[in-house]
Formats: structure tokens, C-alpha cells, sequence
């Protein structure tokens, strides 16, 4: 899937690696991938990504067109085209596993790799992590409200492009959303689809009550949707199928996807509970979002399943993260920037969680701390490890545990009060003052 898009790459990423090559600038680097600050709605972010990202490392190349096109630029030689021919990618990855609750000014991953390589590859890798990223960290707050029931992603038609709409199903599954709509993302990633109807089936018949005979014939076991003329009539009409259908009618639930649903939710449920069909179930969508979805449960709202599109397809709340890539160490010696509100914490970092104080501490890579440490090695020599090959589903069921661990007021959409604590080691802050030193001083 990935053999093509080394020319997916900001050009001034090849012009620095020209640059590194002329200079024989090759030693081993280390960038950090990280965000700056959360967003104001968000108590934690939900790694993300990281498998779309290992698999383009993997394929890393440039193709003959790629270096032909290349050459039409008129900005790099043909000694330069010729290595880059020949470049693959042969360092490390060390990551957060996909799924894990992560904070401002957390490495979500680190690549470790010959400057050329690692410089190369930003573009791609901040892409897709910070997309990804964003769409499992809004996702999970849906299903947070939904409080245990299905939520079904109905975003693709208005996502933005196919690429989002494919990789948001992908990181919807790992923050628990339970199926999609898109049917290209089920057979590319396993994930569950599911629909029935829109509003232009009952439409294109002339009767409404045919239209759902109709559909609830061919499929039995289906969801219909009553909404589209007047939807207690569009309940009265599912009644009158499911006495003329008697045994055959296996209807699993009704969808209101506009109006008043908290008032309909209720009188829906009162209609089919008269009816005896309390095994029918209530499925809502329309214009939901966590807010709505938490409000309308906490007034009581007999809604069984949600299924949500644009709030949650284009994290409409917040779409984007103050992601960074950085350079924080470079042949053997700590790199920063002195830039004010953007730090650099130099060298290869690690973070340690302790759950029973509800507390991070970032420090050096090789540095014991108290607490679980959450990055991990997930490439070696180019090549992914054991960690790095971690399925949907496994990456699904340990977004549910991580999210479990953490404070009930950080699960919370509302924001937490205190927010969770971040800090960094004494080690790194001596280690990053003893460097700012030496900038100060000329070094």
C-alpha cells in the first residue's frame, strides 16, 4: 500500500537530505514526535497510527519515475538521485503502543536513525499519527458518553477525503467505537460494517408502509428508519408489520436520525413496550456528538445504540493537535531549540506512568524511574519487532484497559479538574539546562 509515497515528503525535507549527503552528515539522529500542548477540550489524547507509519517504513523507496521527476527539479544531482535510489530505511522506532492515553509533551514516538533517514520521514510519520491521533482521541469521548452502548461511525461521506475516512474507521476501532458504515475499511482492516437504509429508500415508494415491508422482508433482521415523513407514524406503521408478519417479523430496531429525541426515544419506547415488541430496540443518529449523546442519557433517553458522523469524522471540536517533530540528539550529543513555549528535551526520552499516583514523569531513555515505562521498541534495523506487530483488536482491548486506569475525571468529557500530572525528570532538566548553557555561552 505504501511502495509509492516517498515523494509524499515536504520538498524541503530532500533539500536538507541533500545537504546531510554533501556534508556526509550520516551519524545516528533521534527526532521526537510529540504535541505541545492538549487542546482545550480534550483531558487526554489517544495514541495513534503507529501501524499505518511502521508499514511505510518498511516499504520505504523511490521508484525510477520517483527520481526522474526528481531530476526535473533541477535542484539535485545526479550523485544524490543515485544514492537516494538505492535508500531504505535501517533504524529504530520507539512508541507508545497504539491506544495508549497520552499527554502534552509525551514522546508518542521516537525515531533512532541515520540523519538522512530520519529527517526524510517526517512528513509522513506527523501526518499520520497526528490525524489518526485526532480521530481516536474524539472518538473515544463518544463512546465515553454512549456509556456502554454501540456507537456506529457514519462519517465517511463527509470526511475529508478517502485516506481520513479510511484511517478514522481504523483508529474509531481502537478507541471502541464498535462498527463503520465504510465498507472499503472493513475489508481493508477487518474492522465491523454495518447499515441498512437511507431516507431516499422509503422516498422512492409511493407508500411508506410498503417501502418498510419491503425491506424488512429481504432483510428481517434489520434496522428501519421511521423518520422521513412522521416518525411516531413511522412507529405506528412498524407495529402494523409486525402484527402482519407475526412470527416472520425479527426487526432488531428502529433509527431516529432527527427531531426531538429525547421526546421520541421516550414515546417510541412506550409504543413498541404497548405493542410487545420490547425487544426492538431504539438506534439514534443525527447531528450527535458526546455532549448530546451524555446529555440525552442523563435525562433518561431509552437509546439502545448511536451512530455519529461529522462531529466525530472530522473532530469538529478539535481538528488538530500542536504536533511537533523534532531533532533531539545527533551524533551522540543532545539537540534543542531555544525558541520561548517550544521546548526540546534533548536525547532519547522515556515515560513512566505510575497509575496509583495518577502521575507521568518523563526522563532519559536509560534512566530507572518509579512506574510502568510506555514506549517501546517497535522497529529494529528497519524492521518491526514483536511489539510492533500488534493487531486491531489487541490494540482495541488495550485502549479500554489503559483508558480504565485513569482517573474517573480525566475519562470524563468535562474538563479535569486538577489535570493530569506531567513532569520531567530531574535528570532530562538538568540535562536540557546544562545545553542551554552552552548555547547561551557560544558552544
Amino acid at each position: 500500500m505504501h511502495n509509492e509515497l516517498a515523494l509524499f515528503t515536504d520538498l524541503y525535507e530532500l533539500t536538507m537530505v541533500q545537504a546531510y549527503f554533501e556534508e556526509e552528515m550520516h551519524d545516528e539522529a533521534v527526532f521526537s514526535l510529540y504535541t505541545r500542548r492538549l487542546p482545550e477540550q480534550r483531558n487526554f489524547l489517544l495514541a495513534c497510527g503507529l501501524d499505518t507509519v511502521l508499514e511505510y517504513l518498511e516499504q520505504l523507496h523511490f521508484t525510477d519515475a520517483d527520481i526522474a521527476y526528481l531530476a526535473t527539479l533541477e535542484t539535485f544531482s545526479d550523485r544524490f538521485l543515485a544514492w537516494l535510489r538505492q535508500l531504505r530505511f535501517t533504524g529504530s522506532v520507539h512508541a507508545m503502543p497504539e491506544g495508549t492515553p497520552l499527554f502534552a509533551n509525551e514522546p508518542i514516538l521516537e525515531v533512532q536513525a541515520p540523519l538522512p533517514e530520519a529527517q526524510l520521514v517526517e512528513t509522513f510519520i506527523m501526518n499520520q499519527i497526528h490525524v489518526q491521533t485526532v480521530l481516536a482521541s474524539k472518538a473515544q469521548r463518544v463512546v465515553h458518553a454512549a456509556a456502554g452502548r454501540p456507537v456506529v461511525d457514519f462519517g465517511p461521506r463527509r470526511m475529508h477525503g478517502i485516506d481520513a475516512a479510511m484511517k478514522a474507521a481504523r483508529a474509531f476501532t481502537i478507541a471502541g467505537v464498535a462498527a463503520t458504515s465504510n465498507v472499503l475499511a472493513g475489508k481493508q482492516y477487518g474492522v465491523t460494517v454495518t447499515g441498512t437504509m437511507a431516507h431516499s429508500y422509503i422516498q422512492a415508494h409511493d407508500d411508506e408502509a410498503a417501502a418498510l415491508r419491503a425491506f424488512a422482508t429481504l432483510y428481517p433482521d434489520t434496522v428501519l428508519l421511521v423518520d422521513t415523513y412522521d416518525t411516531l407514524a413511522g412507529v405506528e406503521k412498524v407495529i402494523a408489520l409486525a402484527e402482519t408478519m407475526g412470527s416472520d417479523f425479527s426487526v432488531r430496531a428502529l433509527r431516529l436520525d432527527s427531531g426531538d429525541l429525547l421526546a421520541l426515544s421516550k414515546q417510541t419506547r412506550e409504543m413498541l413496550d404497548r405493542a410487545g415488541l420490547t425487544k426492538v430496540e431504539i438506534f439514534a443518529s443525527g447531528g450527535l456528538n458526546e455532549q448530546r449523546i451524555s446529555r440525552l442519557l442523563s435525562e433518561g433517553a431509552p437509546i439502545d445504540g448511536f451512530g455519529v458522523g461529522t462531529s466525530m469524522g472530522v473532530a469538529k471540536d478539535a481538528p488538530d493537535l500542536d504536533i511537533a517533530y523534532k531533532l533531539s540528539e545527533y551524533a551522540g550529543k543532545g539537540r534543542l531549540k531555544l525558541s520561548s513555549n517550544k521546548p526540546i528535551w534533548p536525547g532519547r526520552k522515556q515515560v513512566f506512568r505510575s497509575v496509583e499516583d495518577a502521575r507521568d514523569v518523563v526522563g532519559q531513555a536509560d534512566e530507572e524511574l518509579a512506574g510502568r515505562p510506555l514506549l517501546q521498541t517497535v522497529m529494529r534495523n528497519g524492521e518491526r519487532t514483536a511489539a510492533g506487530r500488534v493487531s486491531i483488536e489487541e490494540a482495541s482491548e488495550h485502549a479500554r484497559k489503559e483508558i480504565a486506569l485513569l482517573p474517573e475525571r480525566v475519562r470524563d468529557i468535562a474538563p479535569a479538574d486538577p489535570p493530569y500530572t506531567v513532569e520531567i525528570s530531574a535528570v532530562l532538566s538538568r540535562h536540557k539546562q546544562r545545553l542551554e548553557e552552552e548555547k547561551k555561552e557560544g558552544g
